[in-house]
């Protein structure tokens, strides 16, 4: 009994010392698939109960936008990953029918080179690829073939651009057998990393994406680090994943994707924190350094996908994504199936700040579809 209770304290000093509460050891291990699934079930029906119509605009602080706006169409992309795991017709008619109200086509309509604008795109061909009906693929089409015969290449001048309209130039890649698709996303991809913004927006030393030109040296945070914007680091690690998935092996430019992915992944590990979250400034703890859940939740995406298709190894690397399920599914999704610690639209972490569990977003959307994205690998990891 002594060498029982001498064993307990010494754990629980350990523990303290360490900054590590028994809470926290107990997390490095994933919850069951199921529960999982519940905790996204959750989260989706929350948001499908308050937009029974997936097609009425969405209005912001006195402004109306159409529903096909980027911050939906995330949303979408997530619900899409949450019907691959869990196929309710529920789902699929809810994605048909905010596509249907849309025309199947691009915000802005099929003569847009933005990339926010094009990322409905995304679900409009998955929604294809399921029942292929001309209508689905048409609009959006016509909208990347504009931009395959275009000269033109320094649209992505931002980096949240290549999650919103990469995956739909690897999906039409796809879909068409067409290396058209894969080599002008390739260049327009290419001119973003390394020349945008001087150098181009990518640290090949310390392998993380400023979000924009205004980033790049001689810009620092607090505390002299770059800023690597967690949500613009995200969106980049969710595009590469999504570019991947969906090209084939032999496809162009496969390696330089690749390669990308496996050094952002080397760069991150080290920033998570103890409770399993990121940083919105993912070298400074001190700039609204509070917890964030879509920069976290497509990290956790990025990295589980990895796991799932045998890219990194599940010994070193489960730890990490059972730690950040964690965090995104104890602390950060209500009852109700509300998500808090959503930061709100932005470029930068000052945005939307302070965060909190309670206070809801400027739009509540595309952090579920984050959510979403991050929760339908870590299923297929734990089942």
């Amino acid at each position: 009994m002594m060498k029982l209770k001498y064993l307990t304290a010494l754990i629980l000093t350990v523990a303290c010392v360490s900054g590590i509460t028994l809470t926290g050891l107990a997390q490095q291990k994933l919850p069951g698939h199921r529960k999982i699934l519940k905790a996204m079930e959750l989260a989706n029906d929350y948001f499908m109960k308050k937009w029974p119509d997936p097609g009425l605009g969405v209005t912001v602080k006195g402004i109306t936008r159409t529903s096909n706006l980027w911050t939906r169409a995330v949303y979408y992309e997530g619900l899409m990953s949450l019907y691959k795991i869990d196929a309710k017709w529920t789902f699929y008619n809810y994605a048909v029918d905010w596509a249907q109200k849309h025309q199947w086509q691009p915000r802005d309509k099929a003569n847009t080179r933005n990339a926010d604008n094009q990322c409905c795109g995304q679900t409009y061909l998955d929604l294809y690829v399921i029942d292929k009906k001309s209508e689905r693929l048409s609009g959006i089409k016509e909208c990347i073939d504009m931009m395959v015969n275009s000269d033109k290449k320094d649209d992505w001048n931002w980096v949240d651009a290549l999650q919103m309209a990469m995956p739909v130039f690897a999906k039409l890649g796809a879909i068409t057998n067409d290396n058209r698709y894969y080599e002008k996303m390739f260049d327009i991809y290419n001119y973003s990393k390394n020349v945008h913004g001087g150098n181009g927006l990518y640290n090949k030393t310390e392998h993380l994406w400023w979000r924009d030109k205004d980033f790049v040296p001689p810009y620092k945070e607090p505390n002299g680090a770059s800023c690597y914007w967690a949500r613009g680091n995200g969106w980049v690690l969710a595009a590469l994943v999504k570019v991947l998935e969906t090209m084939p092996e032999d496809g162009p430019h496969r390696a330089e994707y690749l390669q990308t992915y496996k050094e952002m992944i080397a760069a991150l590990i080290p920033l998570q924190r103890k409770d399993g979250f990121w940083n919105v400034s993912l070298m400074d703890s001190t700039h609204f350094g509070g917890k964030e859940l879509t920069g976290t939740a497509l990290f956790t995406y990025g990295i589980a996908w990895g796991i799932n298709h045998k890219i990194l190894d599940e010994k070193t690397y489960h730890p990490v994504v059972a730690k950040a399920w964690n965090a995104l599914a104890n602390d950060c999704l209500h009852p109700d199936g509300m998500l808090g610690y959503v930061q709100g639209t932005g470029k930068e972490p000052k945005d939307g700040q302070p965060l909190g569990y309670d206070k809801i977003p400027d739009f509540e959307d595309y952090g579920l579809g984050c959510f979403l994205l991050a929760g339908s690998e870590v299923y297929r990891l734990a089942k």
